[in-house]
């Protein structure tokens, strides 16, 4: 996170508000002060002018109302005018006086000495002497460039009638002097407690600022996972419930970050061991996330196939298919097959939503069905089989019997051949339906094996001794059997059912005249033993399937000698019980050899025995 600087910190903006506050607060004390001092100063001179104005017209309208003689020596009412007037200061006002006419009787300033016995026009002094009041101006003398306060005020005799009124002038520049200096200090001291105000408030701000930075810096150790350290409590007011809170809400974080670790952990774990694939996707149907085991099935590593379309990597572009539509499908078989080699994999569509119940990603859960669906297609193939192979002899005997009914018993020639054909087919059905219960237990692992211990060249011997009592259209069976004796653990009669059907493939599939050999090898610990014949001969791609239920070579050859299609998977089964193995090998035209081992029994189990 970029780090603010001072200019642009919370610090300078508490201490720019601070300042702010004061220079109001300032602004408006000493506005308020400067027009209350302002006010009071003036009040005050007036009233001292007005003080100097009452006595002297105290003087004034004795003098004008003196009785005066005839005597020459004695002074007149304008001398003794002048003289009153004489006796004020003209530094301090300017005045003069004059009579009810408006003639100037004395003046103060002898400048203005040319002005007795003039009369004044000035409007002021008309008004007193017209009104009987007195007037009062301020003026801005712009000769001089001073305020000046102009007053003119009536004399009275004792009948209360105006004989004169007296004018006076005087600077106020004192008054606005004296205010001007008091603002000077007051602007100065208000420098220096803004000043003052302003360290303050940098500490103040500090006092606040502090946690909050420590706060800050916690959120970005918190936003990196570490949980660990927490924020000082400084006080009990507002910043410190801030910091508590803060703490508090550390505290459940780590705990709450804790609880998702460990869900991440264990979902990690469930996606990294599930044998189905995984795939979560956005909205949009871009991958978000894959587990290993969706990766091996569609062959693209997680980490590549990040953004990538779903519907692409499913390989479903070909289809046009709309990704908000296929959680409606529930699940599909996709075929991913190349050449020769099947594979199916099954999708299951889910969606992702929110509170809201608008949908934000989709879950696709992905899975290997190819021997699922193998077993599938076997299953249909083994119900049509039965039902094709059930049915063959079922049509042969309905046909029979119905000749029968219709009156060919009555004929000694065909009826007996009719009742064989029926009975054949009677007892092929039989041993079909005796063989599939057969492998239905076998299915169930119910193999129902009475072990004992064998010496299986004697054993063999007596099997192909069972059979060359019997020969088959000159067919030769030829030994290759190993002397000495050889011990297997192994159930006789399951065995016996194992060799009765290779034996009987190998000579129904003999040629007149033929051979078939019988082989054992002894291996490290175990018995290869080998039937091989010299009939058609099996394709190669086709060897694998003749242990498969009710598959046939020759399918006319077999029905014609009776067989049922199951000999083969039954011996498979049972060698397999015999923790043995049987497989093929066969050329077509040179025959067919059978193959399967057993394993021997050890010294020590001899022993024991």
């Amino acid at each position: 996170m970029k780090k603010v600087g001072f200019f642009r910190s919370i610090q300078l903006k508490f201490i720019i508000i601070y300042i702010l506050l004061l220079l109001v607060a300032v602004q408006v004390i000493g506005s308020y002060f400067a027009q209350k001092l302002e006010e009071t100063l003036r009040t005050n001179f007036e009233e001292s002018v007005d003080n100097n104005v009452k006595l002297t017209s105290t003087y004034l309208e004795q003098a004008f109302t003196k009785e005066r003689s005839e005597d020459a020596d004695e002074p007149n009412l304008q001398q003794d005018v002048q003289e009153i007037v004489s006796e004020v200061d003209k530094e301090k006002m300017s005045m003069q006086v004059v009579n009810n006419l408006g003639r100037v009787l004395a003046t103060n300033d002898y400048s203005n000495m040319s002005n007795i016995n003039k009369k004044t026009t000035k409007s002021i002094i008309q008004f007193a002497l017209n009104h009987g009041e007195p007037r009062t101006k301020r003026l801005w003398d712009d000769r001089n460039k001073v305020r000046l306060l102009v007053k003119a005020v009536p004399i009275y005799n004792e009948k209360e009638i105006v004989e004169g009124a007296i004018y006076i002038e005087t600077s106020i520049e004192g008054v606005y002097s004296q205010v001007e200096t008091i603002n000077q200090i007051f602007l100065k001291g208000s420098i220096l407690a803004i000043t003052v105000s302003a360290f303050l408030g940098i500490l103040v701000a500090r006092t606040i600022t502090k946690p909050i930075l420590e706060m800050r810096n916690q959120a970005q150790t918190m936003a990196k996972g570490d949980f660990t350290q927490k924020v000082n409590v400084y006080g009990a007011d507002e910043i410190g419930n801030l910091a508590e809170t803060f703490n508090d809400l550390n505290e459940r974080l780590k705990h709450s970050y804790a609880t998702i670790e460990e869900e991440r952990r264990k979902l990690s774990s469930v996606l990294s061991n599930m044998s189905d694939g995984v795939i979560a996707t956005d909205r949009t149907g871009a991958i978000t996330l894959m587990n290993e085991a969706a990766g091996k099935l569609i062959g693209k590593s997680p980490e590549d196939i990040q953004g990538e379309f779903l519907p692409e990597v499913l390989q479903l572009g070909e289809k046009d298919v709309d990704i908000t539509e296929l959680h409606d499908s529930g699940s599909m078989i996709i075929d991913l097959s190349e050449d020769d080699d099947t594979f199916l994999i099954r999708a299951n569509f889910s969606t992702i939503s929110d509170d809201e119940d608008d949908v934000t990603g989709f879950i696709t859960v992905i899975s290997d069905v190819t021997e699922q669906e193998k077993v599938e297609q076997e299953r249909r193939e083994f119900v049509s089989n039965v039902s094709h192979e059930l049915r063959t002899p079922l049509t042969t005997m309905r046909s029979y019997i119905e000749a029968l009914t219709d009156g060919a018993w009555q004929d000694k020639n065909i009826a007996p051949k009719f009742l064989s054909v029926t009975q054949n087919e009677t007892e092929r059905m039989i041993r079909m339906v005796n063989d599939l219960l057969q492998l239905s237990k076998m299915d169930n692992k119910d193999y129902g094996l009475h072990m004992e211990k064998t010496d299986f060249i004697a054993y063999l011997n007596h099997i192909i001794d069972r059979f060359a009592m019997n020969e088959h259209e000159g067919i030769k069976l030829k030994r290759e059997l190993p002397k000495g004796q050889f011990y297997v653990w192994m159930d006789k009669d399951k065995m016996t059912q194992v060799l009765d059907n290779v034996i009987s493939n190998a000579i129904k599939y003999s040629p007149e005249g033929g051979a078939i050999r019988f082989k054992i090898e002894k291996q490290k610990h175990q018995l290869l033993v080998s039937i091989a014949d010299e009939g058609i001969g099996i394709t190669y791609e086709k060897v694998d399937k003749i242990f498969e239920r009710f598959y046939r070579a020759d399918k006319a050859r077999t029905r014609k000698l009776g067989g049922t299609g199951l000999g083969l998977a039954i011996a498979r089964e049972l060698v397999e019980a015999h923790h043995g193995k049987i497989w093929a090998k066969s050329k077509v035209g040179k025959g067919t050899t059978i193959f399967f081992t057993l394993p021997l029994m050890n010294q020590k189990r001899r022993v024991d025995q």
